[in-house]
């Protein structure tokens, strides 16, 4: 049985992402921050049928809560087949780059971009065991430099995000440079945008939860023939999915 964790599961896109995994019969690590949530979360999935599923804790911006997931999951499984980085924060929002306050930016970059980084090289270890792993960083098109800067692009005028937006570039490039180390491995690593969608993170706007779900999980499963290195975001380009950085 595959096994998968899942950062900031406890909600939103992430949630729905551990659901539908589990019934795929994968081994899924729902991680949350808070651990009585998280635990409350389970209890009442398996009340509604669910299995193979339970709660770790994890805050990506807390080293010791890293680290005791970490042996956690290498006691109970030995190994972990995939990761997927997908908790994050927006930040105070309306944040233009000239009046953003600097803690905003710090507060946003601690989870979004070294919560990524410390995750991702606490299990790296756990997931060269698996002969099939595979690491999804789930990032945004607001995210992508060559969209943003395009006066064509829909969102160009929608500066609502600096801040945000600019912490996921930079998870991109850090994507780029993991893809690319270990690019002669068994390694997918791809970061892929869910599309807007309604949960809280937006005020409920977009598209629904159990779609962002699924274009996630795709690149969760990629067989070997699968890309690596890529920026994905179906909703901006449906028929390839690919998106420039």
């Amino acid at each position: 049985m595959k096994s998968v964790l899942i950062t900031g599961a406890n909600k939103g896109i992430g949630l729905e992402t551990a659901k539908q995994l589990a019934k795929k019969g994968l081994f899924v690590y729902l991680g949350s921050r808070d651990i009585a949530k998280g635990n409350a979360i389970i209890k009442e999935l398996i009340e509604n049928g669910s299995e193979n599923i339970q709660a770790i804790e994890i805050d990506v911006t807390k080293p010791e809560t890293i680290l005791a997931a970490k042996n956690i999951i290498e006691m109970e499984q030995g190994h972990l087949d995939i990761l997927i980085n997908n908790a994050g924060i927006s930040g105070i929002v309306p944040q233009n780059a000239i009046e953003t306050s600097i803690d905003n930016y710090k507060e946003v970059f601690e989870t979004n971009f070294y919560g990524v980084i410390s995750v991702t090289q606490a299990f790296i270890n756990l997931l060269r065991k698996s002969e099939v792993p595979r690491i999804v960083n789930v990032s945004t098109s607001v995210g992508s430099l060559a969209l943003q800067s395009n006066p064509d692009w829909p969102a160009y005028d929608y500066a609502k995000y600096a801040v945000y937006g600019s912490s996921k570039a930079a998870m991109n490039m850090y994507t780029v440079h993991l893809a690319y180390e270990m690019r002669n491995t068994a390694f997918k690593i791809n970061a892929v945008c869910p599309g807007l969608t309604k949960t809280d993170f937006t005020n409920f706007n977009g598209g629904e939860v159990d779609v962002a779900a699924k274009r996630i999980i795709k690149y969760a499963l990629l067989d070997e023939n699968g890309p690596t290195g890529k920026f994905f975001s179906e909703e901006t380009n449906p028929e390839t999915g690919e998106i420039p950085w």
